[in-house]
Order: C-alpha cells, then structure tokens, then sequence
C-alpha cells in the first residue's frame, strides 16, 4: 500500500511517500520546504499571515506530489506552532479547504511517541538512551531503551522559540547565552531530575539540527543513505564553540549551513550543549530517522492488522 506521512514543522513541512508491502517502509519520495510558520510571533502564539500562506501553498504543493505517486493515505500531523497558534484551527481548517488535506494536531506526548518509533527503528537503540529531537516550537525528550520508554516530554523550547526571545546580539553575547542558560535551567528541572534517575550513557539526536552537526563534521557522508552516524562528542564541541562564537555573516558562508538554520543553529548548540553538561553523556549520535518515519512505522502497524488495503 503506497501511503504519505505529512510533517507540519515549526520551521519545515517534510513529506514522504512510501510503500509499505514489505518488511520495511520502501521510500518512493521524500522532500520538504522551508515554511517558517513559526516566524516572527510563534511565543506570542501566533501564526503570522505570511507564514499562514506560505503553509497553505507547501501542503498544495504536496498535495499535487501525493496525487502524481497514487497515494492511498495520507497522514499529516501538525506539531508546536500550530498547536499552540491561537489560529491554528483555522489553519486546519483552511488546509482542508485549500489542498484537500486533512491535518491531526498532536500532543507533545504524541510527537514524542513517534519519534521514539522513528528512532527504534533505525537500530540505535542498543542501551539505555536519551533521544532528543530540536524542532523549532518545542524539544521532544525520550529516556528509554530498545524495549521501552521510561519518561519523555514535550518542552516549548524549540530553537526558534529560543532566537526570537533571547538572540539580540551578533554574534550571540555574554548576556544573551547567560539568560538562555536560565531559562533553560528553569523550564528542564524534571529532566535533569529524570537523567539522574535513569542516568542514559547514549544521546541520540533526531535528524534536523543533529543533521546539520554530522553533515558539517563529515562533508562527504550521504545523509540521505544513512540511517544513523556516530558523532565523537569532542568533535561536536568544537563544531558547536564555532557555531556559537560566529557572526550571522560568518554562518551564511559556511559550506553545509542550510539557510534556515543559520541563526538556529546557534540556539540549536546552546540547547545541546546543556543537555551534554546535565546528563553526561559518553556517547552522540545522529539518527536521519525522526517522527516522519515513527508516522510511517504506524501506518504499517495499522495495514497489518487490516484483512487487506481496501479496508483503508
């Protein structure tokens, strides 16, 4: 059965099609686009009406790819800026109006749940971990191991959350990187709780930022054919002291740096390093598998258990 998992991230709308006869998720398509729905007004929880249409346009867009693939299902979800958007419904609402598509705003708990299956099902999971995944409305955490999930939650304290309320300075200064720590120490008191509890040796980045870390670290990798990739934390370090002791101007031009993530990254570094300090970690690592793909993966689970795909 050819289905498509839809994405609404803060910062990104993903989308991918696959095939889920076999044991495994044949991907057929996998793309994105650059939406920025959570630009300018995302911590005063609102969607701004350029950003509303730029949404509009990309699920349009995938709309018109899901129909040219023959697509039989779709699953769209919707994550922190639109759940948290005092206009998110209508956002909903007009992209089932405008591109046909319906959208499933999910809880923090939810996304974490699907990130958690995305991530399993890369084959990391050997020990005890602590899966993190940055977006820019919120970051998912996950202690667990490859049997189960002891603690996760959903914070709003997504790199682009964290760029509109405390990045004032270029680069980013003393103050700046101070007032982000507070509020950092503030808002993740239960996880720095919970790391000591369960003491998780291994963090695992889900795509996005970590992405960006491991693509610049090795130029010549393939992100697209890989499913995970070790990341030396010493290594990480100092890709990050980089990141953070850098111009806006300095980042445009480094090889590898998305556009959208030039200021991001810096935040996304910030927020890393912290969870490195608090939970001291031995081992990184990148998994390119993340909630799309737990999407997927849950997908499967419900086409297996139906008699055939014309059920669906």
């Amino acid at each position: 059965m050819r289905v498509a998992a839809i994405d609404l991230g803060t910062n990104t709308f993903h989308l991918i099609i696959a095939d889920l006869n076999g044991p495994e998720p044949e991907i057929i398509l996998k793309t994105n686009l650059p939406v920025r729905l959570g630009e300018g007004k995302i911590n005063d929880n609102l969607i701004i009406q350029e950003a509303f249409e730029r949404g509009l346009l990309a699920l349009e867009e995938f709309s018109l790819l899901t129909t040219e693939h023959q697509v039989e299902l779709i699953k769209a979800t919707a994550t922190s800026a639109v759940r948290s958007a005092a206009n998110g419904a209508d956002f909903v609402k007009a992209a089932k109006s405008y591109a046909g598509i319906d959208i499933t705003v999910i809880s923090g708990e939810e996304e974490a749940d699907y990130i958690f299956q995305g991530v399993k099902a890369t084959g990391l999971i050997q020990e005890r971990c602590l899966i993190m995944d940055i977006g820019g409305g919120s970051t998912e955490f996950i202690i667990c191991d490859s049997e189960q999930v002891f603690w996760k939650k959903s914070y709003n304290i997504g790199a682009a959350r964290l760029m509109q309320a405390y990045f004032h300075s270029d680069p980013i200064n003393a103050v700046d990187k101070s007032t982000v720590r507070q509020h950092l120490t503030t808002e993740l008191i239960d996880l720095k709780e919970k790391l000591d509890l369960y003491q998780p040796n291994h963090l695992i980045g889900s795509a996005g930022a970590f992405e960006t870390f491991t693509g610049m670290l090795y130029p010549d990798l393939d992100l697209k054919a890989i499913k995970s990739h070790l990341i030396p934390v010493s290594d990480y370090r100092q890709l990050s002291a980089t990141f953070i002791a850098s111009s806006h101007a300095e980042r445009e031009k480094m090889p590898g740096l998305i556009k959208l993530r030039v200021d991001m990254i810096v935040m996304a570094a910030l927020l890393t390093d912290y969870i490195l300090e608090l939970g001291h970690p031995q081992k990184m690592s990148l998994s390119t598998y993340d909630l799309k793909m737990g999407v997927l993966a849950s997908l499967k689970d419900q086409t297996d258990q139906l008699p055939s795909a014309k059920a669906l």
